[in-house]
């Protein structure tokens, strides 16, 4: 690919079939194969809904077909000239592996007889799911595309962010393009953190590469406050579990004492001490002599 010839070509494509859920993003490239020079289109959706839409092979051949559709009426090609090559991409980050159909033709069920298979519909597109690449393969990819996807799938402890962001910044300053990608890096990062919600007071913060130290810190104190509030949330459950026990432990005895005196029935002792019925027909059954 001839990365010199990129031109973008976002815009609305898509019909009200669909309810907006998507960001669509269309560029072309030139390429070049054996001797041979075409532009291709790419065709990105950047999915990033919680949940995974089962019904998204359909969506990719309604959209490339509002797509081809388009590029008809604005005579950017003709029928007689041709369509050109989309590669359909579908970027997901959500937090369960993506496990939707990737070829509309996988829809088709029960599989038609022979006969009929080439006349269904197929149209398959490239996933790239963030949450299923390991950090081991991530780290074998040496890209700050790569170190994004490390940093969202470390969203789940202060720790691992941190050796995130030091393998990021690190790729950056390794970048022949660094000033550019640290200034993009550095403003979705910000982003990223306040989605987080880390209450990181991040405004001072203009360059990873420069910053990273001040970063840092905001980290540190973000994984302290984090560890202290998980020490006093596990000291009040232990609390309240203690109470509970207590409370339950005061409730059987007061209920061995009613059964002793062998005047209330068990509904009534259940319904006096809070137990269930069954529990107090255990309690009496551990007094019954032998």
């Amino acid at each position: 690919m001839d990365f010199s010839t990129l031109e973008n070509h976002s815009g609305n494509y898509i019909t009200p079939l669909f309810e907006e859920k998507f960001e669509d993003v269309v560029w072309s490239v030139q390429i070049r194969w054996q001797g041979n020079s075409q532009r291709v289109y790419l065709y990105i959706l950047l999915e990033f809904q919680s949940t995974i839409d089962q019904r998204m092979p359909l969506r990719l051949m309604h959209y490339v077909a509002c797509f081809y559709d388009h590029l008809l009426k604005t005579r950017a090609t003709t029928a007689s000239k041709g369509l050109p090559p989309i590669f359909p991409v579908v970027l997901y980050n959500g937090a369960r592996r993506w496990n939707a159909k990737q070829d509309i033709y996988e829809m088709v069920r029960p599989e038609p007889p022979e006969f009929l298979r080439v006349y269904q519909p197929r149209l398959r597109y490239y996933l790239i799911d963030e949450g299923r690449y390991t950090e081991e393969e991530l780290n074998q990819r040496p890209s700050a595309l790569s170190g994004l996807f490390g940093i969202e799938n470390a969203a789940t402890g202060p720790g691992r962010l941190q050796r995130a962001v030091d393998r990021v910044v690190a790729l950056i300053q390794a970048d022949p393009d660094k000033a550019r990608i640290d200034a993009i890096v550095t403003r979705w990062l910000k982003r990223h953190l306040a989605r987080l919600g880390t209450g990181l007071d991040l405004s001072e913060l203009n360059s990873l590469m420069e910053d990273k130290d001040m970063l840092a810190e905001n980290l540190e104190n973000w994984r302290e406050q984090a560890i202290n509030e998980g020490i006093q949330r596990g000291l009040r459950q232990g609390l309240e579990q203690g109470l509970e026990q207590g409370r339950e432990a005061e409730r059987r005895e007061t209920a061995r004492n009613l059964i002793s005196m062998n005047l209330l029935t068990d509904a009534q002792i259940a319904q006096a001490t809070g137990l269930r019925e069954a529990e107090v027909r255990a309690l009496r059954a551990e007094n019954r002599p032998l």
